[in-house]
Order: structure tokens, then C-alpha cells, then sequence
């Protein structure tokens, strides 16, 4: 199953915030129990768990394992496997190698990972379960996909080949030589007089950069479509086999129970996949239009072909976009999510496989489904984000009820289940514990923790836990936030507060280990953190409700979770600071325009000028949305919404991170902020990260992370901690 975050849980009361929202007060015993603060260095020490697997007979779960090789300056991936029975995990694959992703074969005597490994051509190795195997070897006989019940075949969707322009070798290329960006693309009126004196890049395509691949090189010949289609293949070492071929693309394929049926979906006019970019290009064109792109649309169907091939057959007509298609055990009833609109929350149903009317399980329910699949017994696991939190529930389609299975205040990853699903397995975090493996009964009961990775950092470090409160905002809307307690805490004395605004707009903070918020309360401040209007988890309603409204409502509800939070007598209001990344980066350059409240601010990846961030950004997309229209079809928003129209109200100390590889906000409107800052005398610093693109605070180098920890940590404490608290043990400065 795959895994998205869930949502929020109802807990006892345990403190009334002030205004009479409701808060859960979190005990100090982990602190207690500890010697020390963390510090940045100590994110090195984490080891992270993810991809879990359970055996198909339920006995093993095998797992991926992250750690950092400081030394390095890298982080290593293996593959473990934990008995459900309990025991010490072992490892299963080379520490010399990078692996990752298992998975098991439908029989279960083969464990699959994913690993490149030098001088060979393959991704997926296996290693024999079911007898004494020796080292790990390549292999294409268990491709990833849908079984029947007898386990003879996989099924799945796949190109013939990635869409490419296709090479022409019969002729010589006269600038082959050249590096890609450098040669000039099909098309293109300009070349290069000599192809060995010009090394920059030749760009003609709309899309020529992404955040992560970086700059991308334009094709060299005419496009050649190579659809998605559907594969077969057995298992006893036969090769792959085409279906049929089509010049539409079928995606998501899944086998009947019975074998004889393919599930999946499709464009709903069957057209080519160069008739549909061509319709979609077009559009991206034209000016923004209410009715044309507002209204529904039926992008694609679901459609069932025969294992042997022919012609299709559409199971229904629906306005969506439908997607995750799966058969019921019985193979009488197929299953998908949709949503209608763009703007509306992501529903699961079935629908007679013979076809007819869709049945939608979740109603009106409020949150939107992750993953799912069907259990033996007829019902469904399906996780779901509830806001901060995530679960696992059972569903009956019979009768539309629901079930909470597994949950708690924490985060749960990667629910996978035994064929027979007696067992779940899955990694859990909470707020002041890193990831870990648990196994549990189907039904939820008899819960146990498989690994202890971190046990021994949870000995050695006080990990910060956090209060969660709930508050009415402006329109009577109901938010989620949560309050970091600083390390050391103690009754009666007042502590600083950091404001975390996350980015998006449409992520979210939720109940799960976060380093950047153990990095500030091991400062000694309070943390402050909230799930505003814009933020997933908690239904379409409120994810689009700032649509069009960007620093409006949203900027509102941040605004009274830090008026409750400055209420408390052991916030020291005088001594605030913000920070957030991308959408939060911009929000924090737009609070520090709006209000002096703040003594110190930290923006991050952020976005200055709208203007210049849509001609630079390889994400137009998201402002093509949110805003109605391109700049020049909505200028007035984009101008207005744009922080450095405001930077004269500026007077905020601001730290700026960004990096030089990042496509998604570029460097340019780092450079204005900081620009304007400094000609009007607001203390401001600029760091730029090399080698490093959006994703830094996630997946950067581990030395280039931890610095920026580091400099966050030094920046708030110089602002906020150590001019109001000059006693603080040096031992605990950054």
C-alpha cells in the first residue's frame, strides 16, 4: 500500500489554552530521563526506517534502514528483515551497496530489492528465501504488479520505451560531441558554427529545467510516442509479453482474481497520447477561463480488456480522473478513487465490474484517502491523513462503515499486510521518537515494536515532545497547531517562542519526529507550529479554501495561534521569531511586512516577486492555479501578493537560505530580498548552499543539512535567546 500522511485524533484534556481552545499537555519524563539537549550533530546519529514488506506468509517484514556515514558525507541505505515473532532484526544486503525498497515474490521464496551496483545493467536484485543462497543476484523474472489468485502471472503497465526523440544511427551526427543542453534541439533556427567552442545550452522547449535533474536537454529529433501499455508475464523465468499495442496509454493495470480479466484506465476517448499532450498544450496557452477550466472534466475512464488482448471495454462513464483501480476478492467489483474536480476531496469506490453506477464508500466523510486494498474477507484497509496524524482503518463496501484499526497520536508509514491479512506491519514516529518498525493483528490489537534503531539516541538525548491544541480562526473554522515545549523547560520561568510556517501551501506539520523543530527546542525556545487554512489532511474544503486568497485567512489563522500561544505566562512574548520554507518562506517574508511583532525571522527557499519567480521557476503551474491565470492575465494579484512591494515596512533581522541548484524557487528572489533588506539597513545575512536544490532540508548532503540547522540555531538564539537568558549553560550554545 502506498503510504500519505494522516490526521488529527481526539484526546483527553489535560490544559485549557488560553481563549478556551483545548490543549493536550505532553509529560517531561523523556527529558527527565536524558542527559542532554540535541544539537545538529546529533542528525547524523538518526537512523530512519521506511518501505516496510511483510512476507506473503506473514512471518518476516523486510524494511529499508537509512543512516548517515558522516564521515562521508553521504547516507547509506540497506535492506533489513525483522521476524513478526519478534527477535533482532538482521541486516540482508552488502554495506557496500546502496539498497532499497524490498519487496517479495508472489510465492514468497524470493526477497526483491532495488540496487544500481557498478558493472551491471540491472535495478532489481533477489535474494533466495527458502534455501541457502549466498550473495544477492540480478533479476527480471518477479516484475512489481498485479497477480491472480494462482500467483502464475504478473501483470502491469509499462512504455515500450521512455518517450525520447528517436536516434537516427545512420547518419553522423555532426554535434554528437556536444554536451546535451549544448547541441541544438529539433527545430531550432540557431546552431553553433563550431560545435567544439560553444559549451553552454541551446534551449527551445517550454520545459528545459526541474528542480533535482536540473537543466534538461531539448530533443534532438521529431518526438516518437511510446504509450504506456500492458505487460504479461509468468512466472517460471518466461519473458514479458505485450498484451497489445495501442497508441494510447493504459495505466494502472490490475489482473482479476480469476486471471482472465485486465482492469485499468485510460484517456476516456481512447485517443493518442499525442492528441491528448496537444489538447493540453493548447490550453496551458490560453488566458485563464472560469467556465472552461472550473467546470468538470472526464479525463479518463476505466476500462477492462480480456488477458489475451482486443478490444476494451468501458466499465463506466465518470467525471474525474480515476485512478488506483483494483478487483474485489470475488472479482465481482472493482474499485478506484476519483475526485470530480480538481478542487474536490478524493473519494473511493466500486462499481459492478460488468459496469453501472459507481458507488462512492466515504460519503460525505471529511478526509480523502491514501492507500488501500481489499482483505480476503471482502473489506477494505484504507489509511487516511486525519490531519496531523495518520490511520489505518477497515471498511465494509457493503455497508459504508468504517473502523479505526491502528492510530494514536503519531504518523504511520507503509501499512503491508500477509496474504491471509492476519497481520499489519508498518514504521510509526511520534513527536519526540524517530521512525521504528511495528507489527500489529489485523484488527489492530497485540501492537509490538520490531526494532530499536534509535533506543540508544533516546537514551542519550531529551527529545522535545509537543502539546496539541485546537482554536477556532476568523469564519468560525476550526485549526489544528502544536506547542514544542523547550528543552529544560521548568514552571514559572518564560522561554522564547519560534513560529514554523510549512510550505506547499498545500503540506502540513503533523505527529511525527521533525529535526528542525528538536533543533530550536533543544535551544532552549518553544516551537509553534500549526496546520493553517491551504493545508492537506483535512478535506479539498480546506485545502483550496486559500485559492485565490494567499496571505489572507491563512496569514490570519497563523497570526491567532501565535495570539494564544503569547498569552501563556511561559511565552515570552517580547522575544518571537518565524521562519518557514518555500510557501512558508514567502509567508514569513509576508508576516515580517505585515507586522513588527517578530524579533527575528529566517526564510527559506522563499519567493519575493511573483513576477520574477514565474519566469524562473519550473513550477508556473502552481501560480496558473492558485492565482486564476498567468502574471499577465492577473496582474493585480500577482503584484499584490508579491512581498517586495512591502519591503520598505521591513524591519525584521532576517536570515536567508537558498540554494544554487533550486529550479522551484530560484536564487533571484533570495538575491531581492536580501538586496532590499540591506539598502534600507534591516540586519539581514544571505547563505547559499552549493550543490543543493529545494529539497536540502530533506535530502541535501548531510554536511550542507546540518549546517543550515546549525546557522537556523545560531540565528534565533543570537535574536531571541541569548540576549534575554545571558546565564545559559555555554554547554548548550550551538
Amino acid at each position: 500500500m502506498r503510504y500519505r500522511l494522516l490526521a488529527i485524533l481526539s484526546v483527553p484534556v489535560a490544559a485549557t489554552a488560553a481563549g478556551g481552545q483545548q490543549a493536550t499537555t505532553a509529560a517531561p519524563a523523556q527529558q527527565a530521563a536524558a542527559s542532554r539537549a540535541f544539537t545538529p550533530s546529533d542528525w547524523y546519529k538518526v537512523t530512519t526506517l521506511n518501505s516496510p514488506a511483510m512476507s506473503p506468509d506473514g512471518k518476516w517484514v523486510a524494511f529499508t534502514v537509512t543512516t548517515v556515514r558522516e564521515a562521508e558525507n553521504k547516507r547509506h541505505n540497506e535492506v533489513w528483515v525483522a521476524a513478526t515473532a519478534g527477535g533482532e532484526a538482521q541486516r540482508f544486503t552488502s554495506a557496500g551497496y546502496e539498497s532499497s525498497n524490498p519487496r517479495w515474490s508472489p510465492d514468497g521464496k524470493w526477497l526483491l530489492f532495488t540496487s544500481q551496483r557498478p558493472g551491471t545493467r540491472g535495478r532489481t536484485w533477489g535474494l533466495r528465501m527458502d534455501q541457502p543462497a549466498g550473495e544477492a543476484v540480478e533479476t527480471d523474472r518477479f516484475p512489481a504488479g498485479s497477480v491472480p489468485n494462482d500467483k502464475s502471472f504478473v501483470v502491469w503497465s509499462e512504455g515500450t520505451s521512455p518517450d525520447s526523440a528517436a536516434a537516427d544511427s545512420s547518419r553522423r551526427d555532426p554535434f554528437g560531441a556536444m554536451a546535451p543542453m549544448a547541441r541544438p534541439p529539433f527545430g531550432a533556427i540557431t546552431k553553433p558554427l563550431d560545435p567544439k567552442r560553444f559549451d553552454g545550452r541551446h534551449v527551445t522547449e517550454m520545459r528545459y529545467k526541474s528542480n533535482g535533474p536540473g537543466f534538461l536537454a531539448g530533443p534532438r529529433e521529431k518526438r516518437v510516442y511510446r504509450p504506456t501499455q500492458v505487460w504479461v508475464q509468468k512466472l517460471d523465468g518466461s519473458k514479458k509479453k505485450l498484451v497489445d499495442s495501442t497508441a494510447y496509454s493504459r495505466r494502472g493495470a490490475a489482473v482479476s482474481p480469476d486471471g482472465k480479466w485486465i482492469a485499468f484506465t485510460a484517456d476516456a476517448r481512447l485517443r493518442p497520447d499525442s492528441v491528448v499532450e496537444a489538447e493540453r498544450d493548447s490550453l496551458a496557452r490560453l488566458p485563464y477561463d472560469a467556465k472552461r477550466d472550473e467546470a468538470p472534466r472526464n479525463d479518463s475512464d476505466i476500462f477492462v480488456i480480456s488477458i489475451g488482448g482486443g478490444t476494451p471495454r468501458r466499465v463506466a462513464t465518470l467525471q474525474g480522473d480515476e485512478g488506483d483501480v483494483a478487483w474485489s476478492p470475488d472479482g465481482k467489483w472493482i474499485s478506484f478513487t476519483s475526485a470530480p474536480t480538481r478542487v474536490a476531496s478524493q473519494r473511493l469506490y466500486v462499481i459492478d465490474a460488468a459496469g453501472g453506477a459507481a458507488s462512492n464508500l466515504l460519503g460525505t466523510w471529511q478526509y480523502e484517502p491514501a492507500d488501500y486494498e481489499w482483505l480476503p474477507d471482502g473489506r477494505i484497509a484504507m489509511s487516511a491523513s486525519i490531519g496531523g496524524r495518520s490511520a489505518l482503518f477497515h471498511l465494509d463496501p457493503a455497508t459504508k462503515q468504517m473502523k479505526e484499526v491502528v492510530g494514536g497520536r503519531r504518523q504511520l508509514r507503509g501499512f503491508s499486510v500477509d496474504d491471509a491479512a492476519t497481520k499489519v506491519a508498518y514504521v510509526a514516529t511520534s513527536m519526540d521518537k524517530p521512525t521504528e518498525l511495528y507489527v500489529a493483528a489485523a484488527d489492530g490489537s497485540g501492537e509490538r515494536k520490531l526494532t530499536g534503531f534509535n533506543d540508544a539516541l533516546l537514551k542519550e538525548v531529551a527529545f522535545s515532545d509537543a502539546e496539541r491544541f485546537t482554536y477556532k480562526s476568523v469564519g468560525n473554522v476550526e485549526v489544528e497547531g502544536w506547542l514544542m515545549k523547550p528543552y529544560g523547560y521548568q514552571p514559572g520561568k518564560k522561554y522564547p517562542l519560534a513560529l514554523y510556517i510549512h510550505g506547499g501551501p498545500h503540506g502540513q506539520y503533523g505527529e511525527g519526529w521533525f529535526d528542525e523543530f528538536q533543533n530550536l527546542a533543544g535551544a532552549g525556545m518553544w516551537v509553534l507550529f500549526t496546520n493553517p487554512r491551504g493545508s492537506s489532511g483535512y478535506g479539498a474544503d480546506f485545502t483550496y479554501a486559500t485559492r485565490g486568497r494567499w496571505f489572507a485567512e491563512d496569514y490570519q489563522d497563523l497570526m491567532k495561534a501565535v495570539d494564544i500561544a503569547a498569552a501563556r505566562p511561559d511565552v515570552d512574548s517580547s522575544r518571537m521569531g518565524v521562519t518557514g520554507g518555500s510557501y512558508g518562506g514567502v509567508m514569513t517574508a509576508w508576516v515580517t511586512a505585515k507586522t513588527n511583532r517578530f524579533k527575528a525571522a529566517q526564510a527559506d527557499r522563499m519567493i519575493a516577486n511573483w513576477w520574477s519567480w514565474y519566469g524562473t521557476s519550473d513550477a508556473q503551474g502552481l501560480t496558473e492555479f492558485e492565482f486564476y491565470g498567468k502574471p499577465w492575465d492577473n496582474p493585480a494579484m500577482y503584484d499584490t501578493l508579491s512581498p517586495i512591494r512591502y519591503i520598505r515596512r521591513v524591519k525584521t533581522p532576517t536570515l536567508i537560505v537558498q540554494s544554487e541548484e533550486d529550479h522551484r524557487t530560484p536564487m533571484t528572489d533570495a538575491e531581492q530580498w536580501y538586496i532590499g533588506l540591506k539598502k534600507q539597513g534591516t540586519p539581514v545575512e544571505l547563505v547559499r548552499y552549493p550543490r543543493s536544490t529545494h529539497d536540502l532540508s530533506r535530502t541535501g548532503e548531510p554536511w550542507l543539512l546540518v549546517d543550515r540547522l546549525g546557522r537556523l540555531r545560531q540565528w534565533f538564539s543570537y535574536w531571541l535567546v541569548d540576549s534575554g537568558m545571558p546565564t545559559r549553560a555555554a554547554t548548550d550554545r550551538p
